[in-house]
């Protein structure tokens, strides 16, 4: 069985790590480069960077940013924002990430998720989901989960993995930022459904949220970020409660 893994996010708007609650009401939460350092100390087994305004912006992810943190770090580094084409890619790739994430740009040109895959290989090629539950449906959000489309989350899914893509990062926009757990049962779902890597993000506040993520929800790795910004839950403390739960963990 692979091991899990415990992913901090630094969600990145004009320089600084934010953080918010349901996607708005955002606070300062430090200096991208110095926390990617301490997490990478930590025993975190990965990072994800997500320039959260560069697609609203209609702009670029901030390389300079990349390439410092990328300096850095000695584990796995995932980034996006902005990125919506082959030549993206290979800057970001070339300035030290290890893997990119595509989100609005592969719902309104799907085959972005094709070219990408065969050019770089599946492997470094995350498709983000920002979805909400709207009457019992979960409805796929673009551009910082600000517009609606008509995209199903689990249609959505599946196709991304038909199209090349490695790993989904799902993001319940309705538990993002409320500490009340993650979003286990569309998990759960996510997970019988499609056969790569399922992130889980959004609603962490407790150690046994992890724990329920891993268990319940199927996921492969779960990602947080205010608890793990404002030192509410430490990373060490957190696998040592995961290997306590039988849940196998790199330490």
């Amino acid at each position: 069985m692979l091991a899990k893994r415990i992913v901090p996010c630094l969600d990145i708007k004009n320089g600084r790590t934010v953080k918010g609650v349901n996607f708005v009401n955002l606070i300062d939460a430090g200096d991208p480069v110095e926390l990617a350092k301490q997490y990478a100390l930590a025993g975190a087994d990965e990072l994800v960077f997500l320039d959260i305004s560069a697609t609203l912006e209609g702009r670029a992810t901030t390389l300079d940013m990349v390439l410092r943190v990328a300096e850095h770090v000695n584990i796995p580094f995932t980034v996006g924002g902005g990125i919506s084409s082959i030549e993206d890619v290979d800057v970001l790739l070339k300035h030290g990430a290890d893997k990119i994430s595509i989100n609005s740009s592969a719902v309104k040109n799907p085959d972005l998720i094709n070219q990408l895959s065969k050019k770089f290989g599946g492997q470094c090629i995350v498709v983000a989901i920002d979805a909400k539950q709207i009457e019992g449906e979960w409805i796929v959000h673009l551009a910082g989960g600000t517009i609606p489309t008509e995209i199903k989350l689990f249609d959505w899914a599946q196709e991304v993995e038909q199209r090349g893509a490695g790993e989904i990062l799902f993001t319940s926009m309705n538990h993002d930022g409320t500490k009340n757990g993650f979003a286990n049962e569309a998990l759960s779902k996510l997970s019988s459904l499609v056969n790569i890597p399922i992130i889980a993000s959004g609603g962490a506040g407790t150690k046994q949220h992890f724990v329920d993520t891993f268990v319940d929800g199927k996921a492969d790795a779960a990602l947080a970020a205010s608890v793990f910004h404002f030192g509410e839950i430490s990373i060490i403390e957190l696998k040592e409660e995961l290997r306590r739960n039988n849940i196998e963990i790199r330490l």
